[in-house]
C-alpha cells in the first residue's frame, strides 16, 4: 500500500510539472523556479494546453466583468482581449502573423520556413492579425453580453485543442535538434490526447447548444488548415500551431453565433 501510495505521489508530482511547464511557456506567468526547461519536464506537456486555453480565457472573462460593470460591453470586450494577449506574450498571434508571412510571401517550402524566423511583421502578417481581432471583437460583441465570459473560456479552451490535433497528426517541419520545442512537438502519446481532449471540450458546457455549431466550425477549420500545411510544408512549425490557434478561435465564435443567431 505504501509503495502504491509513493507511485501515486510520484505520478502526480510529475503531472503537476508538466502542468507548470506548459503554463511557462505558453503564457508569460511566473511559475517555481524549479520547474525549467529540462526535457523530462517539457515532455508531456502539450497534454495541458487546453487547461492554459481555459484559464487564459478565464482571465480574459474576468476583465471583461469586471469592466462591464462600468463601461460599455464594447470597451469591455476590447480589454479582455488585450488581457488574453498580455498573459500569452502574444504568442499566438505572433505565430498567425509569421505564418500569414511566410505562406503569404513564400513559393518554396524553405522560402516559406525563412520567412516566418524573420522578426519583422509585412503586410500578409499585420493585414492577417488586423483582420482577426477585428473579427474576435465583432463576434463576441455580437453574442448576448451574459454568454461572452462562458464564449472566451471555451473558445480559448477549445482552440488550443485543435493545436494539439495538428500538432500530434502532422511531422514537425524544422530542425527538432535546434529547436527548445523539442520535447513538446516529439513527445506526444495517448495520455496526452485523452487529457487534451477532456480538458479541451469540459468547457464547451458552459456555452450550451452553441457550442456544439461552434465545436463543429473549429473541426472544420482545423482539418482545412491542416490540409493546407501537409500541401504546403509537408507538415507544421510552431508558428502554424500559433494560426491553427487563431483561426480555430474565430470559427467557434462564428459557429456560435450562427447558432445562437440564425437568420
Amino acid at each position: 500500500m505504501e509503495a502504491a501510495f509513493e507511485a501515486l505521489r510520484g505520478a502526480l508530482g510529475r503531472e503537476r510539472l508538466r502542468l507548470l511547464a506548459a503554463v511557462q511557456y505558453f503564457t508569460r506567468l511566473r511559475v517555481p523556479g524549479r520547474t525549467g526547461h529540462a526535457q523530462e519536464t517539457l515532455e508531456g506537456a502539450i497534454r495541458y494546453l487546453p487547461v492554459v486555453g481555459a484559464f487564459v480565457g478565464a482571465a480574459g472573462a474576468a476583465i471583461y466583468l469586471l469592466v462591464r460593470a462600468v463601461l460599455p460591453a464594447g470597451v469591455a470586450v476590447a480589454l479582455s482581449m488585450a488581457a488574453t494577449v498580455i498573459i500569452t506574450g502574444a504568442l499566438h498571434e505572433d505565430g498567425l502573423a509569421d505564418a500569414a508571412d511566410g505562406l503569404g510571401g513564400g513559393l518554396s517550402r524553405e522560402r516559406v520556413l525563412a520567412i516566418m524566423k524573420d522578426p519583422h511583421v509585412g503586410a500578409f502578417g499585420a493585414t492577417s492579425l488586423m483582420l482577426a481581432l477585428l473579427l474576435k471583437f465583432n463576434l463576441l460583441l455580437a453574442v448576448p453580453t451574459s454568454r461572452i465570459p462562458a464564449m472566451l473560456i471555451a473558445g480559448h479552451a477549445l482552440s488550443r485543442l485543435a493545436a494539439v490535433g495538428v500538432l500530434m497528426t502532422l511531422p514537425y517541419v524544422r530542425d527538432e535538434e535546434r529547436s527548445r520545442a523539442k520535447p513538446l512537438v516529439t513527445a506526444t502519446s495517448g495520455a496526452s490526447l485523452v487529457v487534451a481532449v477532456v480538458t479541451g471540450l469540459a468547457p464547451l458546457a458552459l456555452v450550451g447548444k452553441p457550442a456544439l455549431t461552434g465545436a463543429g466550425c473549429v473541426v472544420v477549420a482545423s482539418l482545412v488548415w491542416r490540409a493546407y500545411l501537409q500541401g504546403r510544408l509537408g507538415g507544421y512549425s510552431g508558428d502554424c500551431l500559433g494560426a491553427a490557434q487563431q483561426l480555430s478561435e474565430i470559427a467557434f465564435y462564428v459557429g456560435a453565433d450562427a447558432s445562437a443567431f440564425p437568420h
